[in-house]
Order: C-alpha cells, then structure tokens, then sequence
C-alpha cells in the first residue's frame, strides 16, 4: 500500500497546488462553487490579508503515489488569544479523496502543529476570522453552494468523526420561497415601527452613495454580534479588505440601510443575487470571460442571498426587521427574486433566525465545525 506524504507549501508552484486541488477534486460536481484563484492566492500574502499580521499560518498538501490527494491549513490567531483567552489551532482549506490514510495524514499534521506550539486543542475547518468561511457540510449535499459557503463531499466528516473529533459549533442555513404577497402584518408593523421610532431607508442612486455607510455597517455588525462567545471585532484594516473584495460585486438595490433622525444606522442588510452559477462558469477567473457571467447574474436572476445582516441592539426587539424585510419584499418582486437563501447561521443564534419565520423557511443545509483535546 502507497505511504501518504505531507509537504509544507513554500513556493508560488506550491501554493497554486493548494489553492487548484479542490477544483480538480470537485471537477464534475455540480454543487461545489469555486473561489476566484486570485483571492485564494491573497489570503496568504500579508499584503493582502490583515488577518496574517496577528496570526501564524502555515499550509500542507498530501501525496500519494505522485499525485495531490489532500491538503490543509493551519492557523493560530493571536488576537483570539490575546481578547478571548482562547487558545485553539484553527485548521482550515481541507480537501481530500475518499481515502481515510490521507485524512488521517492531514489531521496529524494538524496535531502535530498544536504540540510542537504547546496548544492541547484543534478545531475546524475555519479561517482566521468570523467573516470567512467555516464549518464542513453535513446536510444539504444536493443543493448548491453559496459563495461565501464550503461545499464538500459527504464522506467528509464521516472521516473526521472517526478520527476521533467531535462537534464544536453548528450552523444552519434556510431556504425560502420568496411570497409574492407581503404578509399583512408585516406590512402594517413595518409603517407602525417606521413611525414611533423616526425611522427611514435610504434609497441610494448609485452605489457610491453606499461607501460612507461601509464602515458604519461593520461597526454595527460588531454590536450585533458581540454577545456570542467566539466573535471577535474587525479591525479597520478587515473592513478595508472586505471592502475592496465585496463592493465590486454588490448591487445597489440589495443593499438596505435604516437610519434615525440623527442619520444614524440603527439597522442594515445586505443581500446579493446568487453569484453562483456564474462562479461555476467563470471556473475561478475573473477574466477573460467571468466578468460577463458576474454582470449577467446582477441582470437577471431568480435568487438572492442573504450575507450580512445588523441590528442595534437597542432596536432589536422593537420590530426594526419588519422594516427590513418589507424594503426586501418590494426590491426582491421588482427584480423578479423567487427564492432567497440565507448565510449559516449560529445553531444559537436564535435572534438572527427568528428574523425568516414568516416566509415559511426551510433548514436545507447544516454544517459544524469539529474539534479534538489532547
């Protein structure tokens, strides 16, 4: 039987290596949605990713009988460390064939690492922040991926949980058909709520009119979020990156702000057509075609997902959503949206979920992360 061997990445071949493997691994599925190579590349350059200024990050493929069979990153964040006294190897970006002496392989090195740096726990699949992507499939393999969602075969976590890991966190992730009449009662208590609290959205003309409220919408999304145990608050230079990456692709009319008297934003949502299929199409470049297949989603689409949403805390049980949600109503019939699919959720995030459950949603994916002490 052919031995696996694991080898650090270090150059530019190397790391080209890593960043294809999942697309050859993936190369007829219909479901799994590629990156953009060109941002896989950045997560790794300090120039391009902030993240890398407070963490340790080192990435692996796996060989066997000559071939990439796996791969896998690992990270240690030492801002985590530092705000929230956790001390955790994250380990992220893991593919792998069906081949239980590869996942093994991988996750050893995962181990490894954390000995070799006195660290006793590991868990993933997770990135550096809570902005990327985490948590490995576990239901919903038949339903395409996201843009912002890991896909990954069935036999994934089938493999993990034999290595002895077990579940850390679980998220969940909804699917609805988008009503074509707005329920009455959000109606009435969206113009009730708009009135008590001197609330208003801002219609914006162009996307431009979107950049002042950029960082105020991820100042907001720190307030939201706050009270969960592993969030940790972005730092200028993140949003800066997200910026830069994510504005190209948003659309003007998907993007909600409500605002105060004062012109405060007390609440946001931002929402984008399904770059899905387009992702598909374009096979992870940008040029020479994909920019055609990004327009054309933005054109005409029947689907919309939900990526970032953010509340006040002191309006978030006041009905806020309800003025949200009949400003997606309105702009999701304009533009003929049928169908609506939320980001992954927390399992706990019980405030965030509430926010669908009069548009009859149904949990069609789920996904967790796994971890292991030692």
């Amino acid at each position: 039987m052919s031995k696996v061997s694991i080898f650090e990445v270090k150059t530019p071949e190397d790391l080209k290596q890593f960043v294809k493997f999942p697309m050859d691994l993936y190369k007829n599925n219909p479901y799994y949605v590629p990156s953009f190579i060109k941002d896989e590349l950045n997560v790794w350059n300090p120039k391009e990713n902030p993240a890398l200024s407070y963490s340790e990050a080192k990435q692996f493929l796996a060989k066997k009988e000559g071939k990439i069979v796996g791969r896998i990153a690992v990270i240690i964040n030492h801002k985590e460390e530092k705000e929230l006294d956790i001390k955790k190897v994250r380990f992220g970006w893991i593919d792998f064939i069906d081949d239980r002496e590869v996942s093994k392989a991988l996750i050893d090195t995962v181990i490894d690492y954390a000995k070799s740096n006195q660290i006793d726990k590991i868990e993933g699949p997770m990135g550096f922040t809570n902005l990327d992507k985490a948590g490995m499939l576990t239901f919903g393999f038949e339903k395409i991926a996201t843009m912002i969602g890991i896909y990954n075969y069935e036999y994934y976590h089938q493999h993990i949980e034999d290595l002895g890991l077990v579940k850390e966190k679980e998220w969940v992730e909804f699917e609805m058909n988008f009503p074509k009449i707005l329920p009455p009662k959000v109606e009435k208590f969206s113009s009730l709520i708009a009135e008590k609290y001197n609330l208003r959205v801002l219609n914006f003309q162009n996307k431009e009119e979107i950049l002042p409220y950029v960082k105020p919408m991820f100042k907001l999304l720190d307030e939201t979020y706050k009270h969960l145990s592993t969030y940790t608050p972005i730092s200028e230079e993140q949003i800066k990156t997200y910026k830069e990456k994510f504005f190209p692709m948003i659309a003007k009319n998907y993007v909600i702000c409500v605002v105060d008297e004062h012109d405060e934003l007390v609440s946001f949502a931002v929402t984008m057509p399904s770059y899905s299929k387009a992702l598909q199409k374009s096979k992870g470049k940008l040029f020479p075609f994909g920019w055609w297949h990004f327009m054309q989603a933005q054109k005409k689409n029947d689907r919309a997902n939900f990526y970032l949403i953010g509340i006040h805390p002191e309006y978030q049980r006041r009905g806020v959503t309800a003025i949200i949600f009949k400003e997606i109503f309105v702009r999701f019939n304009n533009m003929g949206i049928d169908f609506a699919e939320t980001n992954p959720e927390l399992e706990e995030n019980k405030s965030v979920q509430v926010l669908w459950q009069d548009y009859n949603p149904t949990n069609h994916k789920r996904r967790r992360t796994y971890s292991l002490k030692f």
